[in-house]
């Protein structure tokens, strides 16, 4: 791995790429027309709050098991090089290198928008996931908490949850999740990509060790909770010789599913990932990327449903078979329980009558 001796530390984005949807862009030359590098000295986190209408989104692919999802907060600190939801924070005006890092949006009135959804007259419970973009326990929820107010809300009213995280902060709230989980209203999914910690430190900076998220495997299973691990994305050349050792320690820590999705690098994640990874592995890089578009019918950026989470091919096909055999031999058959809809009820509150007319 190369060493670099001008790496942003602590950050996965080395770079701010162009956002498509700005139609000016500022460039700081030298007045000879030399450009300047990107300012390196601010490694600072910035929270932007921000006030959207609505916060439950109809999740309209097919291809991630989910209907809805809820995302307390827009951005990661995280800085997974390889974030599929960095593209996103176009959509908000900043770029999905280093901004997506360093500007993250928060949504202090999820609580409210949340209530307001479920109260309405039409809605009928159906599973939520926090997050399904951004992680919902990254660094800023140990002192907002707004993760754990949504889960309380959930508690209230009774509704069906999903919990998608890589962050080992989500045990601080198992005396939430341990009353959830007698109604049978909540599942969590851990993310854990490669059992190499070294990668793991330079592909996922701000993330939970490896170790951390085992053991959160662990005492989520204890604590009788439904856990799933994913190992996403998998990465051809970097991490997919490590499925078998992968689901044998999952199983191990109780995982009574383990999943899986393979790189896929549409829009900017491309130069990101791509400049990351010729910095760290340039000996192997481009035959990573090769290895990345083989799986996609010969182009990084692949947006098909039924192909963009699994791939295509030759490869596609060793990989499947891998995870066929790991779960056979490790997991073999495990209950996965439905979630429990009947238990849904609307708590009374001032002014409830009105609902009535």
């Amino acid at each position: 791995m190369n060493s670099g001796s001008k790496r942003i530390k602590g950050r996965g984005a080395q770079h701010n790429p162009l956002n498509p949807f700005d139609r000016h862009h500022q460039e700081r030359s030298h007045e000879e027309g030399i450009d300047l590098p990107e300012d390196r000295s601010s490694g600072c986190t910035e929270r932007i709050e921000v006030f959207p209408k609505s916060i439950v989104n109809t999740v309209k692919s097919p291809d991630v098991g989910m209907d809805y999802s809820l995302n307390p907060y827009q951005g990661c600190e995280h800085g997974c090089t390889y974030c599929y939801a960095r593209n996103s924070h176009n959509y908000w005006g900043y770029s999905a290198g280093l901004d997506f890092e360093r500007k993250i949006l928060v949504k202090k009135e999820a609580v409210q928008l949340l209530e307001a959804k479920l109260r309405e007259l039409a809605w009928k419970p159906c599973a939520i996931a926090l997050s399904g973009n951004t992680d919902c326990y990254q660094p800023i929820e140990k002192e907002l908490e707004i993760t754990r107010s949504l889960l309380q809300t959930f508690l209230e009213y009774r509704h069906p949850v999903g919990i998608i995280t890589k962050n080992a902060l989500v045990c601080r709230d198992l005396d939430i999740l341990r009353k959830l989980n007698k109604l049978g209203l909540v599942k969590v999914v851990i993310s854990i990509t490669t059992l190499d910690e070294q990668l793991r430190r330079c592909m996922e900076p701000r993330t939970a060790s490896i170790a951390k998220r085992f053991e959160t495997v662990g005492k989520l299973s204890e604590a009788g909770i439904p856990v799933q691990v994913m190992m996403a994305p998998l990465i051809p050349g970097l991490n997919s010789h490590e499925i078998m050792p992968l689901v044998e320690r999952a199983a191990a820590r109780g995982a009574r599913r383990v999943g899986y999705t393979v790189l896929r690098l549409n829009g900017a994640i491309a130069d990101i990932f791509g400049r990351w990874l010729r910095s760290y592995y340039p000996d192997r890089a481009e035959k990573v990327l090769h290895q990345i578009s083989e799986l996609h019918g010969g182009v990084l950026s692949d947006s098909r449903f039924g192909k963009r989470m699994k791939g295509e091919g030759n490869l596609a096909k060793m990989i499947a078979d891998t995870f066929r055999i790991a779960r056979q031999r490790y997991l073999g058959e495990q209950d996965w329980p439905e979630y429990q809809t009947q238990h849904f009820s609307i708590p009374a509150k001032p002014g409830d009558q009105m609902r009535m007319f």
